[in-house]
């Protein structure tokens, strides 16, 4: 595809916008992938692929490859209270092909997804291409301009898969509603023993709440701050940040673990959603569209599910040679639904439960609802379908190129 115009741009090379490619190559459809950073070695991301992501890639006959990736299975939740541990879901039961959630770093995942794709003729991923600016003609994207002077065109379509600091939110295309989030986020690792048990863990006591996820030789670890006092908490040093941890994790052996405030990564935490998703020659989806709170690990897979209902809706117009403006507004149609209800519920519990741990509040023990899903089984698996499948999930229908 050197030096031709191909049919659609898609600027970031995040879950999103790789899936997006794969999905459009898959039908024919010439596709450039622009991502700024060298490779997808980044840590402190999203990792958790739920089964409604591995539904998809069960349709497009990938499910066995991806599972010969390193990964890590999850198929329950568990949560310790002011120091008594509850099970809070239960995915095992779930009809789909892969009723877990595989743990597996994001670099991992968008590696598979490219190595995938790579198979279509049609697609295309550059590295280190950072878009700047937009080309504008007649009301109309027609390409982008890059951070090398370089402009390129988009035959019929740029698509916006560049998170949630994405440029047509940096250049205020878009308005965006903001719904809030009471906490940031720290990252950072902790040492682990080989024999360390659950997967994933969570803690909750008065003024802390942290969760850990098991890198095999690490501990991935995301305590809660409240929102924009990341520099109040790093003066107050590595040495209290480590007793917080002690006190929600007496059995963590911290020796040789966080020794600068260094080692601390901030992830600030955004709830929003842009008011219209599209605009002539463009679309956002994934977090371009909708910034998500890290609850529930729901990012990366919602992500995913725009790119199949923007390939399930534009593939085969584009095939065509239709022109697709008239069908943006019907993928957000199709999506916006699904990222409400996710994002009433995730600030339901940012401001019930989070806020209320950061500020203080005393913790004496679990709220009703996680004692009902402790005490009755079947119960848990409620909170394991909404987690692994989500809402209104996407079955892939975009065409598949003779």
């Amino acid at each position: 595809m050197s030096g031709a115009t191909p049919d659609v741009l898609i600027v970031g090379g995040g879950p999103a916008g790789v899936m997006a490619g794969l999905l459009f190559a898959r039908a024919g459809i010439a596709v450039q992938v622009l991502e700024k950073h060298a490779d997808f070695f980044r840590d402190f991301r999203g990792d958790t692929v739920h089964p409604s992501t591995m539904e998809v890639l069960d349709q497009l006959g990938m499910l066995g490859r991806f599972l010969e990736r390193p990964h890590d299975r999850v198929d329950g939740a568990v949560i310790r209270v002011a120091g008594r541990d509850y099970t809070a879901g239960d995915l095992s039961h779930l009809k789909t092909p892969a009723p877990f959630i595989a743990m597996m770093p994001q670099w991992e995942f968008l590696d598979f997804l490219r190595d995938e794709a790579a198979a279509y003729p049609g697609f295309a991923l550059e590295m280190k291409a950072e878009v700047t600016g937009f080309i504008e003609e007649g009301g109309r994207i027609a390409g982008v301009r890059l951070a090398d002077g370089r402009e390129l065109r988009a035959g019929k379509l740029v698509l916006m898969t560049d998170g949630r600091a994405s440029l047509v939110r940096k250049l205020d295309m878009m308005p965006v509603i903001q719904l809030g989030a009471p906490m940031d986020v720290l990252w950072f690792r902790l040492p682990k023993a080989d024999n360390a048990g659950d997967k994933l863990r969570a803690a909750i006591d008065t003024g802390r709440m942290a969760v850990m996820i098991d890198r095999r030789s690490y501990w991935q670890v995301a305590f809660l701050i409240p929102k924009g006092a990341a520099a109040e908490i790093k003066a107050r040093g590595v040495e209290w940040l480590r007793e917080q941890m002690q006190a929600l994790f007496p059995e963590l052996d911290l020796a040789g673990g966080l020794e600068s405030t260094g080692d601390l990564h901030l992830l600030a935490v955004a709830l929003d959603r842009l008011e219209t998703w599209h605009r002539p020659g463009l679309l956002a989806i994934g977090d371009a569209a909708h910034a998500m709170s890290p609850i529930g690990g729901i990012g990366i897979n919602l992500a995913i599910q725009d790119a199949v209902a923007a390939a399930n809706i534009l593939a085969g117009p584009l095939v065509r040679g239709e022109n697709p403006d008239p069908l943006l507004a019907k993928v957000q149609q199709r999506r916006e639904f699904p990222t409400r209800v996710i994002q009433v519920g995730q600030r339901a519990a940012q401001n019930n439960i989070i806020g209320a741990v950061l500020s203080g509040t005393p913790i004496t023990g679990a709220p009703l609802f996680l004692r009902m899903l402790d005490r009755f089984p079947l119960l848990r698996r409620i909170p394991g379908r909404i987690m692994g499948l989500g809402v209104r999930r996407e079955r892939v229908r975009s065409p598949l190129a003779p």
